[in-house]
């Protein structure tokens, strides 16, 4: 773990990987140290967003160092089922690239829970990884100038659904008629960190 000041009202801890970043951020999501606004998780990283006027970056250092990383971080959040049309346009090129054939790639991908690491890219995505962590996806040579809003793809070991139509180069493999990001929701997005998901075959 290195805790480095992100400006003056920010901790970024640096940690080896995406379990790491789910064990602390589960523990201090549930418990935020004194006078943190924030805890947002990414790929390796967990920034912590502070008030100045409450607290100081030494003592949310000392804090993040004492907190324990949760070992149960994948089994405690809210799960989402997400009802899923197994039509995407690179379902049977990916399940090539996997060794198996396009009913093998939704059994797979719907075999095993999924967990929101982190968002990005567009508000609403998020990251899923499994478990084992052994999806090896590789992205489309050429990116797609659009991408339907509800399609579902994977790259690289993770999963995620595009919230709204925009460019992408991740593996299409099908498509949820599930909003995962509508501003008149409470919460707006649906797959948010720590949130557990299960495809199921719509």
């Amino acid at each position: 773990m290195r805790l480095l000041p992100s400006g003056s009202s920010a901790l970024l801890v640096e940690l080896d990987g995406l379990d790491d970043v789910l064990a602390l951020y589960a523990a201090l999501s549930a418990q935020p140290p004194e006078g943190v606004l924030d805890v947002v998780p990414a790929a390796r990283t967990v920034l912590l967003v502070l008030d100045p006027g409450r607290t100081t970056l030494a003592a949310v250092a000392d804090a993040v160092r004492r907190t324990p990383p949760r070992a149960d971080a994948r089994r405690t959040g809210e799960v989402v089922e997400l009802p899923v049309h197994y039509d995407g346009a690179d379902l049977a090129e990916c399940a090539e690239l996997l060794g198996t054939d396009p009913d093998g790639l939704v059994r797979r991908h719907t075999g095993a829970e999924w967990t929101v690491a982190f968002c990005g890219f567009a508000p609403g995505f998020g990251y899923l990884t499994q478990v084992d962590g052994s999806w090896d996806v590789p992205r489309r040579p050429t990116p797609r100038t659009k991408v339907p809003p509800g399609s579902v793809a994977l790259a690289g070991e993770f999963s995620g659904v595009y919230p709204r139509e925009s460019p992408g180069g991740w593996q299409l493999i099908g498509h949820t008629d599930v909003a995962v990001f509508a501003l008149d929701r409470e919460p707006a997005a649906l797959l948010r960190p720590g949130v557990r998901v299960r495809f199921v075959p719509a």
